[in-house]
C-alpha cells in the first residue's frame, strides 16, 4: 500500500480554551477559527487542532513531539518569548542531552507536554 500523506494533525484539548488560544498565538502559531469550539493552529507545514474540550485524563497524558533544526537556537528564542510570565500555568524545562539527540520541554496552559527535539 502506498500512502500519499499530506499532513497529520493531532487534536488536543484545552482546560481554558481562550487562554490556550492566546498562548499558542503568543508562541507564534497562526490561528484559523473553525467554529466556537475548535481552531486549527499552523506554523509552516505543521498544524494541530485545539478543541474546547477538557478530559483531565486525556489532557494529562497528551504529549507532542516537535522536531526542530537546532534545539539550542529554539530554546533561546523560546525563552525570549517569556511565556511563563504571560501565562501562569506555562512552564519551560531546559534542554536535556540524550543518546538519541536533545530536547527541551513546554507545558501548555492545560498541562499538555510538548517535547521540542533534535535528532543526532
Amino acid at each position: 500500500m502506498e500512502h500519499h500523506i499530506h499532513s497529520i494533525r493531532p487534536f488536543i484539548g484545552a482546560k481554558d480554551f481562550e487562554e490556550s488560544r492566546k498562548f499558542y498565538s503568543a508562541w507564534g502559531f497562526k490561528e484559523t477559527t473553525l467554529d466556537i469550539e475548535m481552531s486549527v493552529f499552523h506554523y509552516g507545514n505543521f498544524s494541530f487542532y485545539l478543541q474546547n474540550a477538557y478530559v483531565k485524563d486525556w489532557v494529562d497524558n497528551t504529549m507532542i513531539f516537535m522536531e526542530v533544526k537546532n534545539v539550542e537556537t529554539y530554546w533561546q528564542q523560546l525563552q525570549e518569548l517569556d511565556l511563563p510570565k504571560k501565562f501562569k500555568t506555562v512552564r519551560l524545562s531546559p534542554i536535556k542531552y540524550l543518546d538519541w539527540g536533545k530536547e527541551c520541554f513546554v507545558h501548555d496552559p492545560s498541562g499538555i507536554l510538548w517535547h521540542i527535539g533534535e535528532f543526532k
